[in-house]
């Protein structure tokens, strides 16, 4: 797959007009415990960031499973939450904490994977040298996204180079924007930025604008096959300790790889790394239902990294078994 932003963009939107999932090729049924009597459906939406990881869980889960159908949709982390707090499907895809006020209304999440938010930008900017060089601090993120107050790339880098800057966000309600805010001391509805709908529109917006800048979870960022940056995008790299330049232990974007190593190994702040959850209106008495969130948390676990994500902690896992099963 040559361009993974623009097959994915197609498929995860249309799944998110019409509420089901494009999964591509069937894989060829695995052998199953004979006599599986596990049946059901199970409905699923909510975060792009977790959208292709839920993808392969659901084939496989259906695999091992039969007689279970899973429907999978996207959307944003605010449509999951919205659509499992009103019962609309069983789990909500979450790409941020669950707060406070949907807990109280039921919410109870199980943390399933990690990822990060990254800031892209054009592989043409024609100030790119200059800006892997010297990369992006939380200051000027702030400048950018929250005051408005840097309008050129000059200002990102400490120059007087007036080539502009065209800042992008996101206009759904989702885990990606709001974990970039919270990096920024904010929340979402604090950036500023030309409105994009969705981790893939945000991609495409700053793929086809050479003086932009936006923010994707990494799932949209590297192709999932080469894992290598998209076709278009770039990477600014994040000047964690704000000394105006990238250090050599500040430099692992080469690959989705080598970036999921660094996040594992918090060389990434965190946010704008963060858990990825899915949600249930408390816990879940359905048996479907519970046997999938119990394989996403063991066996469905051995996805994650293939995938392009960051495995959890064995306690954190457990942590989420012992709560699907009122420990």
């Amino acid at each position: 797959m040559k361009n993974f932003i623009k097959i994915t963009v197609s498929a995860v939107l249309l799944s998110s007009v019409l509420g089901i999932v494009s999964c591509g090729s069937k894989k060829e049924p695995a052998q199953t415990a004979e006599g599986d009597t596990l049946q059901g459906e199970i409905s699923i939406s909510g975060a792009f960031a977790l959208y292709p990881l839920a993808v392969r869980w659901k084939e496989e889960f259906e695999t091992l499973h039969p007689n279970v159908k899973i429907s999978l949709s996207g959307g944003g982390a605010g449509k999951g939450m919205t659509d499992v707090l009103t019962g609309m499907v069983d789990l909500g895809m979450v790409s941020r904490e669950v707060y406070p006020p949907e807990i109280e209304q039921g919410a109870v999440g199980f943390a399933v994977a990690k990822d990060a938010v990254v800031p892209t930008i054009n592989a043409n900017n024609p100030l790119l040298p200059q800006l892997l060089e010297h990369g992006l601090t939380k200051e000027a993120a702030q400048k950018l996204w929250i005051t408005e107050e840097y309008k050129t790339w000059g200002q990102v880098i400490g120059t007087n180079d007036a080539t502009p800057v065209n800042v992008y966000t996101r206009s759904d309600a989702c885990g990606a924007a709001e974990t970039w805010a919270l990096w920024l001391g904010k929340k979402q509805e604090d950036l500023k930025g030309t409105q994009v709908f969705g981790d893939p529109g945000v991609a495409q917006a700053v793929q086809k604008d050479v003086y932009g800048i936006g923010l994707n979870n990494i799932g949209f960022a590297y192709d999932d096959e080469t894992h290598k940056l998209n076709e278009g995008l770039e990477i600014i790299p994040v000047d964690s300790n704000e000394n105006g330049k990238v250090d050599p232990d500040e430099l692992f974007y080469g690959t989705k790889d080598e970036f999921i190593q660094a996040v594992a190994e918090d060389k990434y702040p965190s946010p704008p790394a963060r858990d990825l959850y899915l949600v249930s209106k408390g816990i879940p008495e359905s048996e479907a239902v519970v046997a999938f969130l119990e394989y996403v948390l063991t066996d469905g676990q051995a996805l994650n990294i293939p995938v392009g994500y960051i495995g959890l902690s064995q306690e954190k896992l457990q942590s989420g078994l012992d709560k699907l099963h009122n420990k």
